[in-house]
């Protein structure tokens, strides 16, 4: 165990931190998946900003790297061009 009183703070944050990036990071993947799984234009057509929204704010705040995030949203703007044909 540590012995600074700092150091047992930053673990304690760094604990708080890892839970709060998980769930965001969780939460962000079923939202991709569920747009992935979906069949209709129109739904998806509604969904998909929503989770392009989602994909940025979470490489804003570095949760996820931002060439990831624009792939994932380069890889959803391709399915939803390939509903609508």
């Amino acid at each position: 165990m540590a012995n600074h009183k700092s150091s047992v703070k930053r673990i304690r944050q760094t604990k708080t931190k890892t839970l709060h990036n998980k769930y965001y990071a969780k939460t962000m993947r079923n939202a991709v998946r569920k747009f992935r799984a979906l069949t209709d234009v129109k739904e998806a057509t509604e969904l998909y900003p929503k989770v392009q929204k989602m994909l940025d704010k979470l490489a804003k705040t570095n949760i996820i790297h931002k060439n990831k995030a624009a792939n994932l949203k380069s890889s959803l703007a391709l399915h939803l061009n390939s509903l609508k044909k």
